[in-house]
């Protein structure tokens, strides 16, 4: 699995011109599912990004988590960060996870974040998105499952 985490002083994502989640601080969360991922990928994922310290603490340091902030997250499924373009210009998606397992490992991964007391807002599944935020900082960043970056 994999997520580029963005901290946002506020995010939202609609489909067709009409808003399916909206947060104010907090994160938006690109998820990715591979192939060789299971539920257990996803919920190891969304323990990770609650507990990302991406935050500033009193002394403007990078120490605090989603969940120390009370913070919301809008989790946009995005099966293209698996796209593969080395040494091609049209990016080869062989390593994504198929559309129902991509489809069940999002779910997961936001029943996971909300069971660990994070309010999520979410895009649509294979749907046609336009996301827009405002990046803080700016802060991304990148996690992959298989540790690969």
């Amino acid at each position: 699995m994999r997520a580029v985490v963005q901290r946002v002083s506020r995010a939202s994502v609609s489909v067709d011109g009409k808003a399916t989640g909206e947060i104010g601080p907090g994160l938006v969360v690109l998820v990715a599912v591979g192939r060789e991922d299971t539920p257990a990928t996803a919920s190891a994922m969304a323990e990770k990004v609650a507990n990302l310290r991406i935050f500033g603490d009193d002394a403007g340091k990078m120490n605090r988590s989603l969940l120390d902030t009370s913070g919301a997250a809008l989790a946009i499924s995005q099966f293209t960060l698996y796209g593969d373009a080395r040494g091609q210009r049209r990016p080869s998606f062989i390593q994504a996870g198929a559309p129902e397992l991509g489809k069940a490992l999002y779910e997961e991964f936001v029943r996971a974040l909300r069971g660990l007391g994070v309010r999520v807002e979410t895009g649509v599944f294979q749907a046609h998105m336009a996301v827009e935020l405002v990046n803080d900082g700016p802060v991304t960043i990148l996690l992959d499952s298989e540790k690969v970056f």
